[in-house]
């Protein structure tokens, strides 16, 4: 008996999974982390993960297949590190002119922080759903829950973020 990739295994054209998934992977690193050089780790980490196990990886759920590594790389992460990176790191400026800068960094800021309050599962899976589309069967499967609780659990969240960004949202507008 050999040790080795089966030879009836359909051959994973890794190159073009990295280039269809790795934009949407590290966004939901960076989103989960807050921390751009940990959001590269950890994509470069599942990525390395998903080529070891290219023998079992089914291409149809590959995308929340690497959504689930980066988590639990993540988590695995924070056990190590024992605290939070800060998510002011995320803010990207854009070339748009001063005022609308200052009230798009002050709107994502507020965002992000919104995002801090909620429990990281509730945070991977709201992400996953409004940010990268997965369905919730993916979600639940990534998060190792049902598919009910995936649904509940990214319904819960958005009403949770509502509420914290609807005082902010009145302050913008009625200075």
């Amino acid at each position: 008996m050999t040790s080795g990739p089966d030879p009836a295994a359909p051959l994973v054209d890794f190159a073009g999974l990295y280039r269809d998934h790795a934009a949407d992977v590290h966004r939901f690193a960076l989103y989960l982390s807050g921390d751009r050089a940990l959001a590269e780790d950890l994509v470069s980490d599942a990525f390395i993960r998903v080529w070891t196990a290219r023998d079992r990886v089914e291409l149809s759920t590959v995308r929340g297949y690497l959504f689930a590594i980066v988590r639990n790389l993540f988590l695995q992460h924070l056990r190590r590190e024992r605290r939070r990176a800060p998510l002011q790191d995320a803010i990207e400026t854009t070339e748009a002119g001063p005022e609308d800068r200052a009230s798009g960094q002050s709107s994502l800021r507020a965002v992000l922080a919104a995002l801090g309050t909620l429990s990281e599962v509730d945070r991977a899976a709201v992400l996953m759903r409004a940010d990268e589309g997965l369905p919730y069967e993916d979600i639940a499967a990534a998060l190792g829950i049902s598919t009910t609780a995936a649904k509940v659990k990214v319904y819960r969240a958005r009403l949770k973020l509502a509420e914290i960004l609807k005082p902010a949202e009145s302050k913008e507008r009625n200075p």
